[in-house]
Order: C-alpha cells, then sequence, then structure tokens
C-alpha cells in the first residue's frame, strides 16, 4: 500500500516548511493508526506519503477505508485540509535492506499516482480477494509507467 498526500508541494508552498512539516506528521499520525489497528506495517516514509505491507489483502483494504474516514474527520475539524490517495496491489514483494521491490511495490505505487484525491484504487488481484465483501467500481484498464500491458484499475468505496 501507498498513501500520497494531494498537493503537498503547493502545500509547502502555501503554508511553509514548518506548518507543512506539522501537516506531514498529521498524516503520519492517521496513517500509522490506522496501520496498527488493521495489522499493517510501515516500509518506509516516501516524503509526502507512507508505503506499508500487509498479511492480508483484505486487512489492506479495511485499513485504506479507515485512513480515508480518518482523513473526512480531520477536514472537519482542521482549517487546513488534507486529502490523500492510495493505492493497493497484493503480491510477493522481495525484502532487501528493510525494504520492499518488485512488480507488486510498483503497481501499488502506480496506481497510488493514478488515483483522484480521496480515491482507493486497487488491481484486479485485490479486487479479486475482496470482492464479496467490499463494494468496488471497475475504472477501466489504464496503461501505467513501465507496464507493458494495460492494468486494469478499480476504486474502493469507503464513505
Amino acid at each position: 500500500m501507498f498513501t500520497d498526500i494531494v498537493g503537498s508541494t503547493s502545500m509547502t508552498a502555501r503554508l511553509g516548511d514548518a506548518r507543512s512539516v506539522e501537516m506531514v506528521r498529521a498524516h503520519d499520525a492517521l496513517v500509522r493508526r490506522a496501520l496498527k489497528d488493521e495489522g499493517g506495517h510501515v516500509v518506509k516514509h516516501t516524503g509526502d506519503g507512507i508505503m506499508a505491507s500487509f498479511a492480508d489483502a483484505a486487512a489492506s483494504v479495511q485499513c485504506a477505508r479507515a485512513i480515508q474516514r480518518a482523513f473526512e474527520a480531520f477536514n472537519l475539524a482542521s482549517k487546513e485540509k488534507l486529502q490523500v490517495r492510495i493505492g493497493i496491489d497484493v503480491g510477493e514483494p522481495i525484502a532487501d535492506s528493510n525494504d520492499l521491490f518488485g512488480a507488486t511495490v510498483q503497481l501499488a505505487a502506480r496506481l497510488c499516482q493514478l488515483a483522484e484525491p480521496d480515491a482507493i484504487l486497487v488491481s484486479k488481484a485485490v479486487q479479486d480477494c475482496i470482492r464479496d465483501r467490499v463494494q468496488v467500481s471497475s475504472l477501466g484498464a489504464h496503461q501505467l509507467k513501465g507496464f507493458q500491458q494495460p492494468i486494469d484499475a478499480y476504486g474502493i468505496e469507503w464513505r
């Protein structure tokens, strides 16, 4: 799973470095709380997001939904709004030096980049794992950077 703060560069320009770092810390706290509750593990911080792993695809989707709900609640109580996009794939990444690598990681990152603000996008493999438990909508095939064949993307309902 990858999370990404929408518009983080413009947020830094608008708020300044110190306030922007505070907003990133708010993101980190909300994401880490949801990860803890759903059994996720932070792999690394990406500057304006987090890369996380799970033992179970369904747990990753439940966590993503909890993250989006947490940001919705945060935004109701905060003058400065934060929007996040999330991408998830399932598979067996390669672990090396406390990091994860491989096609699964790359696809999750590309789905995150493709996602609209406040959206959760998953691969067909994730959709196959959770389709009977969560409302999923097909967003069609997309040509993603680094992938030769178009990739089917699915949106997860979280509201």
